[in-house]
């Protein structure tokens, strides 16, 4: 039966949703990047998830099901266990004669099928649905946590025993899926996963632990876990993430991985003293944040054209500035990933190694045997690469031996924190590096910050945009004429908040002729600036502005990040 099955693009194309050059592109684009045809069509924008689930419906013979006009009932959703439902997305719809009915997004994940078929003990009858329909009916769910999390508290007040020798003795015993404290911080990281948290923060205060996630850049207050439970659910952690759970006065860090959504994911774990107790910070590191590609990122046509040629050179330094978590390391990594070929080779030295990137060379940062980040540079060298990725110049000594490193024909891509692009200049000299070892080793300089996107499902024209922020940004009258402005009303796939995901805003200082003699002078930073604006850079501000017209982003959230920029050094 397989041989006489049509291909999806095939499907497609005769159903008159796709053109032939359209299609030909498609398959010879997704051959390359050995990824399956259906994603690469909605990652180029040739069509929608949608209609992709249709035709992979109608290519397997099986009903396709629209999420948004089905029900699925309490009842059903009992069929099978939570933890099932959220670790394969999958949706049980009904059971009869031994044969059970579910919805699901992918029929060639046989493995899935059959680990499902073996572990419900049931023959299968699927159905297919959008995946992202599917995450958001379970996401939607998942607000039965705090119902369980309440009742994991009720039912651990009344055993009545030490919990930190339950878990103990849980953990020795392998029931990884036993035990109430057990439960309870699998269902935090699960949820805080499905809601695509960056962090996870446990925080001891006076009468009770305040569990926050860190969801597009913003601290929100998700759970109250009651004061008793505090040790447990600390040690906890600690076994996960292979720490000491006897040590409660010294900082400690560890590491944790786990599968969730079929997914593997590390979570980077912190503990750090405090006067309530140790206040635990789990940074969740998933492997989708890095693989975004460079025209996820946000840049302008413009801007995109400008780092693509500028990566490409054979030698230099490319400077990305910013905060932290302004998503410097992302653009880096997405960088590498396009030049990371047979031919090129790349090094990093990064503090830590957060994810594992094939056919890279990543290397470990560990000061306490003085690995430091000098002494690794110096090594690479003896190396031969290419492509050499510095995780942030820290100090004089490590932007020393980075230019030198570029002034003999290495490509060098590091992080700076600064304010802006112009700034990364007058710091560098500032560190000892002479000037003219900075102007002649720069090719360019990149700042950057991350603004939450407005949820695509629930945006609607703000017919009153706030005064105050259209001043900042210098948005008039005319401007308003042109284009709306446009908010987030809040639905259920951004959790009512209005925003979903963020996207970065960007300005690009690339190095020429004038800048290069300015660096050499000692010019300050406002000077360089006036001098990179004339020669065509977008400010953050400038970019930020676009994106707001273009119904991105809010004026607020543009405001927060480069008003200063805008209005000091302008």
């Amino acid at each position: 039966m397989s041989k006489n099955r049509r291909k999806l693009g095939e499907i497609l194309y005769k159903s008159g949703l796709i053109g032939k050059e359209d299609l030909i592109k498609a398959i010879k684009s997704s051959q390359q990047k050995h990824k399956r045809l259906g994603e690469e069509l909605v990652e180029l924008g040739l069509t929608n998830q949608e209609e992709i689930c249709k035709a992979i419906a109608h290519q397997f013979g099986l009903e396709y099901i629209d999420l948004d006009r089905f029900h699925v009932s309490k009842e059903a959703m009992q069929l099978i266990p939570q933890e099932v439902v959220q670790k394969y997305s999958i949706l049980p719809i009904s059971k009869e004669n031994g044969r059970l009915k579910l919805i699901i997004s992918d029929p060639l994940d046989l493995d899935m099928l059959d680990t499902l078929r073996f572990r419900l003990n049931s023959e299968l009858e699927c159905s297919i649905a959008s995946p992202t329909k599917i995450r958001a009916f379970i996401d939607r769910s998942i607000d039965s946590v705090r119902s369980s999390i309440d009742a994991t508290a009720a039912e651990l007040a009344a055993e009545g025993h030490s919990i930190e020798a339950e878990i103990l003795k849980a953990e020795a015993a392998g029931e990884d899926d036993e035990g109430p404290v057990i439960r309870l911080v699998n269902l935090i990281i699960d949820e805080a996963v499905h809601m695509k948290a960056s962090d996870i923060h446990i925080e001891p205060m006076a009468d009770r632990v305040r569990v926050r996630y860190r969801v597009d850049g913003v601290c929100a207050e998700r759970d109250t876990i009651p004061k008793h439970m505090q040790a447990s659910v600390l040690a906890r952690l600690k076994i996960l993430s292979g720490m000491d759970i006897s040590e409660r006065r010294l900082p400690q860090d560890g590491r944790i991985q786990r599968e969730i959504g079929g997914k593997k994911i590390d979570f980077r774990v912190s503990a750090l003293p405090g006067y309530h107790g140790e206040s635990t910070v789990l940074r969740i590191l998933s492997p989708e944040s890095i693989n975004i590609g460079i025209q996820a990122l946000g840049l302008g046509d413009e801007d995109h054209q400008k780092f693509l040629k500028i990566i490409k050179r054979p030698n230099g330094i490319f400077l990305v500035t910013g905060p932290t978590g302004s998503g410097k390391s992302t653009t880096l990594y997405s960088a590498l990933k396009e030049l990371n070929k047979p031919d090129k080779k790349i090094i990093t030295a990064e503090d830590p190694v957060e994810y594992n990137v094939a056919g890279i060379n990543q290397c470990q940062v560990k000061e306490e045997i003085h690995l430091t980040f000098a002494k690794i540079l110096r090594a690479m060298l003896r190396q031969a690469p290419n492509v050499i990725l510095v995780g942030e110049i820290r100090d004089g000594e490590v932007a020393d031996i980075a230019i030198q490193a570029a002034l003999t024909g290495h490509l060098v891509f590091s992080t700076l924190h600064t304010n802006d692009a112009s700034s990364a200049i007058t710091r560098l000299i500032d560190m000892g590096v002479k000037p003219f070892l900075v102007s002649s080793s720069i090719q360019a300089i990149m700042a950057q910050r991350l603004v939450r996107r407005i949820c695509p499902n629930c945006r609607v024209v703000d017919e009153h945009p706030d005064p105050h922020y259209l001043r900042l940004l210098n948005i008039g009258p005319e401007d308003l004429k042109k284009y709306p402005i446009y908010k987030g009303a809040g639905c259920n796939r951004c959790h009512n908040i209005g925003f979903k995901g963020r996207q970065g805003i960007f300005e690009i200082l690339e190095m020429n002729a004038e800048l290069r003699e300015l660096a050499f002078a000692r010019a300050p930073a406002t000077e360089l600036r006036k001098a990179a604006k004339a020669s065509g850079m977008r400010t953050l501000l400038e970019d930020g502005r676009q994106k707001i017209f273009k119904g991105i982003t809010t004026p607020e959230e543009v405001s927060k990040h480069s008003q200063a920029e805008g209005l000091v050094l302008d």
